[in-house]
């Protein structure tokens, strides 16, 4: 059953007589296509559905065709409503050609009427207690070939020409003297087993040798496959050594931009204080100056002026660095080479 849901109803998932083949291929049923009539679309894929009543024209015959004859099958293997198509009574042969259930009375007729048609009804259950090989061999010994022409269409061809490379029935061997020579059907059949034997037999030396190439080809693969692994493997390798050395030379030089930047920071650090030191005599100067100017007496001034004036002076004299002229610590000096280098 699993291997024929694709029979059903691909909305629904269940078996109905009314399939309809939309044209994005997908198949539904009637039930499904009036559910989603408004919407106009596929309900699976969304594709448009181009009949304007959202009924798809086409019906699906290959899986309406199939529920049938599974429904069939199913009757068989289950054994039941084995009813003869004629008399009603319990069936015991199928007739794929009629498409019927025979009782055995019915069967008799059938076969002694239409024995010449084709119509090869067999027993449900010597087909069952059948192999499948055991099947194709019997019919393989009671198969026919009739002729092709229409007027001949019932008789047994039974004659090979090789002028015409044909067979033929005795109706046409006989009326048409173009036909010859003549050999029997069995003959022919020999002849022609015989051939593809030699042909067989010579192509066995070619076949060595395509057994060969092919090993050849196998073994080239797999080297292929070797190599292709090796490199991979070598690639692999090589960059976790490069990996490993970027890493070792990372360290290296975030410890040289460290000690660069330990350096600078001491160096400024000095001039920093410097330069502090200076602003803090330059503010007791200014305070100094301020206030004797408002509370000293002239002997003050007399006094304390020509030191003051010499320590200003000295303070004027002062040249402050020049901020951002400062050239590179050696370490950075270093690593933007290194850097350049990696």
């Amino acid at each position: 059953e699993d291997e024929f849901q694709f029979i059903c109803c691909e909305g629904c998932r269940k078996e109905s007589p009314n399939l309809k083949l939309l044209t994005c291929l997908h198949t539904l049923c009637l039930s499904c296509l009036s559910k989603n009539k408004s919407i106009g679309q596929c309900p699976m894929c969304q594709t448009a559905i181009l009949q304007v009543s959202g009924i798809p024209d086409l019906d699906n015959l290959l899986f309406t065709n199939l529920q049938a004859r599974l429904s069939i099958y199913k009757k068989v293997i289950d054994g039941v409503d084995l009813l003869c198509g004629n008399c009603k009574k319990t069936g015991e042969f199928w007739c794929p050609e009629c498409e019927e259930f025979l009782c055995t009375r019915c069967f008799e007729a059938h076969q002694h009427y239409l024995k010449r048609e084709s119509h090869k009804a067999m027993r449900v259950m010597d087909i069952r207690a059948r192999s499948a090989k055991e099947f194709l061999k019997g019919a393989r010994k009671t198969g026919n070939m009739f002729c092709s022409n229409p007027t001949h269409k019932s008789q047994i061809v039974s004659i090979y020409c090789k002028t015409c490379k044909r067979a033929l029935c005795c109706s046409c061997a006989l009326l048409d003297s173009h036909h010859a020579p003549f050999c029997d059907i069995p003959s022919e059949t020999q002849r022609r087993q015989e051939e593809l034997g030699t042909l067989c037999q010579q192509l066995q030396q070619k076949r060595r040798g395509l057994e060969a190439t092919y090993v050849g080809l196998k073994a080239e693969a797999a080297r292929l496959e070797r190599d292709q692994r090796e490199m991979r493997e070598l690639i692999r390798q090589r960059v976790e050594q490069l990996v490993g050395l970027v890493r070792r030379e990372e360290e290296e030089l975030l410890g040289l931009v460290e000690a660069g930047q330990e350096q600078g920071r001491q160096e400024l650090a000095k001039e920093l204080e410097q330069v502090e030191r200076v602003l803090q005599r330059m503010e007791a100067g200014k305070r100094l100056v301020e206030k004797m100017k408002l509370y000293a007496t002239e002997q003050e001034v007399m006094d304390m002026q020509p030191f003051i004036k010499g320590s200003l002076e000295e303070l004027q004299q002062l040249q402050p660095p020049v901020v951002g002229d400062r050239t590179q610590a050696r370490e950075f000096i270093e690593c933007r080479a290194r850097l350049q280098a990696l």
